[in-house]
């Protein structure tokens, strides 16, 4: 039987039967500039107290059903040893079983991948997902990053050697320092490379990260129009090394889309363990509690690590979501208004929403965003759609 198509309908409608669970890891050998992920650095000593941790949380968990998606990650799980991030899963399996075809896997830094973590991972982990970033050395040094070329060239190899279903790397484009020769170079080294699936996301100013301190003292910022480019140039490449995009940023060969990935933009239920991590379960969202030593005190004292919760509008997240995939989302209330309201028409009319079938979908995926506050604004068609809406991906690094 072949392979489903990353991009089929069918597969993106049934994941939101899933359940997914995401472990959180925080632990990063330093903070990259841009990130403004829940980590720490330098912080290894309180691993083994956090793992521990986790798995209690884990054990304390009342819900209940069988994890078809688990994805570690973080923060660089690869700071753990094989033995610790194991003991993880053997815990997801334990409190709530994993179904027969259940797709484990895990984020890594490329100089953490070692013969010994690939060959101690690849019992229990299907995919694998590099934080490659970019191949080009000055890139790589602007974006604070540790490893070399070599490095993921290396780390791809380990990994295929080692038996893993799924190679994923993901990349960021856009820095200031980056030119579109460079950015070409870099998909052509990574598409060499053979991998499963490729993320391809733009750099991004996040506030309270070195980045913006940065940019606020005057260094360049990432440039829109470049990073246009980058993307189009991103969007032909993939299609012509045969790697379909299925989502804004990611693309993937038929059989490898990101389990975990499809069950979050379906709108789908997962539980999250860890600190600052997200879950979603029945419409209720819950998040767990930032701080490292907070979470730590409160499970160790045998409290609930949440931090706050919240019921967003579960049809307005359901298309703000949906509409991220190739596949769209199906038409309902939410969509309707969209439709209705005058931002909906003018983007019909620019040809960058349509109808087809019973389906909404994004036709110009580099202005998702401006949907997306279409959907999401007052001008939408009804300002309870934007009440609660808050949306918890798959971190990537």
């Amino acid at each position: 039987m072949p392979e489903l198509a990353p991009d089929d309908i069918g597969l993106a409608d049934s994941a939101l039967g899933w359940m997914g669970a995401y472990l959180h890891v925080p632990f990063c050998a330093r903070v990259c500039p841009y990130c403004d992920f829940a980590v720490v650095a330098g912080a290894e000593e309180t691993a083994g107290r956090y793992v521990d941790a986790l798995i209690a949380e884990i054990e304390r968990s009342q819900d209940q059903g069988p994890v078809h998606a688990l994805h570690i990650g973080g923060g660089t799980p690869s700071r753990l040893s094989a033995q610790a991030l194991v003991r993880m899963v053997d815990a997801v399996a334990t409190r709530f079983g994993l179904t027969d075809n259940a797709e484990v896997s895990l984020e890594v830094n490329p100089e953490d991948w070692t013969p010994a973590l690939a060959e101690g991972l690849a019992a229990r982990f299907d995919r694998v997902s590099f934080g490659a970033q970019s191949f080009d050395p000055t890139v790589l040094d602007y974006l604070g990053r540790r490893h070399s070329p070599a490095d993921v060239e290396r780390a791809v190899s380990l990994a295929r050697a080692a038996g893993f279903r799924s190679v994923n790397l993901d990349l960021i484009f856009g820095a200031p320092v980056e030119s579109l020769h460079s950015w070409e170079r870099t998909l052509a080294s990574a598409l060499g490379l053979g991998p499963d699936h490729l993320s391809c996301y733009a750099l991004t100013v996040e506030r309270g990260t070195a980045l913006s301190r940065a940019v606020a003292a005057g260094s360049p910022a990432p440039n829109p129009d470049a990073q246009a480019d980058a993307y189009e140039t991103a969007c032909s490449m993939t299609a012509a090394a045969g790697l379909r995009r299925y989502e804004v940023s990611n693309f993937a060969r038929p059989g490898h889309a990101a389990r975990y990935n499809l069950l979050t933009w379906a709108g789908g239920d997962y539980y999250a363990f860890g600190n600052a991590a997200h879950r979603h379960r029945q419409g209720r969202r819950g998040w767990n509690l930032r701080r490292l030593d907070a979470y730590l005190v409160a499970i160790e004292a045998g409290n609930s690590p949440e931090a706050g919760r919240e019921f967003p509008d579960r049809e307005a997240e359901r298309l703000y979501l949906g509409l991220r995939r190739v596949a769209g989302a199906r038409i309902g209330e939410a969509a309707a208004r969209l439709l209705a309201s005058p931002e909906g028409q003018r983007l019909t009319s620019a040809g960058v929403l349509a109808v087809q079938g019973e389906r909404l979908v994004v036709l110009r995926p580099l202005l998702t965003d401006e949907v997306s506050r279409a959907l999401l604004g007052p001008t939408a068609g009804s300002g309870s759609l934007s009440a609660g809406v808050s949306v918890a991906l798959a971190p990537n690094r």
